[in-house]
């Protein structure tokens, strides 16, 4: 029998943790709660969560800053807690790497919910086999990428946009669609995470990411990973 999603809750009110915590368990879920953002970072680690609701307004890190630290390093869906119903706060979080934002007070039915969808959203990803074409070696399975023999560390989010780059071979990519591919973001909002983690991969396998070779932009239409230049000659 498989365990439970685990659910970190990160919010200093304890009303809130203990209603929300209490709901998610009824519903089969494993809560571990911390009260702040630096709490958070350590549970990364220790508890690997399944999805992190976060709060915005806590002290020592607040929400804002904790979604930055967390994306830096983990892929986790995460949903932003927030009593600031505004257009705009709701575009920050979604700007800022969130998966979701949902206003204080909220419906812990309508939490839940949202919880679910995210879960399965995470486990939609598709199943890559192994890519090697004589420069970038990618094995999805195992997050192992090597480039030209070496072995080059990558994130979680480096790794889905390689290999959706890599089985698009050769096809040009908009940035909304590699969003939807990469992230299941159908929304559109995030586009900026595209363009920014195309810059971080850059950055790790081209040998001058000013003159790229291996991800190409195509002016006006998006992105191309050019596997006919990296195919070793016959």
């Amino acid at each position: 029998m498989s365990s439970p999603p685990v659910i970190l809750l990160v919010d200093d009110s304890e009303t809130t943790a203990a209603v929300v915590g209490r709901r998610l368990e009824d519903a089969g879920y494993r809560v571990h709660v911390v009260r702040n953002g630096r709490a958070a970072l350590r549970a990364l680690y220790d508890v690997r969560p399944d999805v992190v609701l976060l709060d915005v307004v806590m002290p020592l890190l607040d929400g804002w800053q904790t979604l930055s630290m967390i994306r830096q390093i983990s892929d986790v869906p995460v949903i932003i807690l927030s009593s600031r119903d505004s257009e705009l706060e709701r575009v920050r979080g979604l700007k800022g790497g969130a998966d979701d934002y949902v206003c204080k007070p909220f419906s812990p039915t309508e939490l839940t919910a949202r919880v679910a969808a995210q879960l399965r959203r995470s486990r939609r990803s598709a199943v890559h086999a192994p890519y090697d074409d004589g420069v970038v070696r990618l094995d999805v399975a195992n997050a192992e990428v090597s480039v030209r023999g070496r072995p080059v560390h990558v994130t979680p989010s480096e790794l889905r946009l390689l290999a959706t780059l890599t089985a698009h071979a050769g096809t040009v990519l908009s940035p909304e669609r590699l969003l939807e591919l990469a992230w299941n973001d159908e929304s559109g909002i995030n586009l900026d995470r595209v363009r920014l983690y195309v810059r971080y991969l850059r950055a790790k396998i081209e040998r001058d990411p000013s003159q790229p070779e291996l991800i190409e932009n195509v002016r006006g239409f998006g992105y191309r990973y050019r596997a006919s230049l990296t195919q070793p000659a016959a």
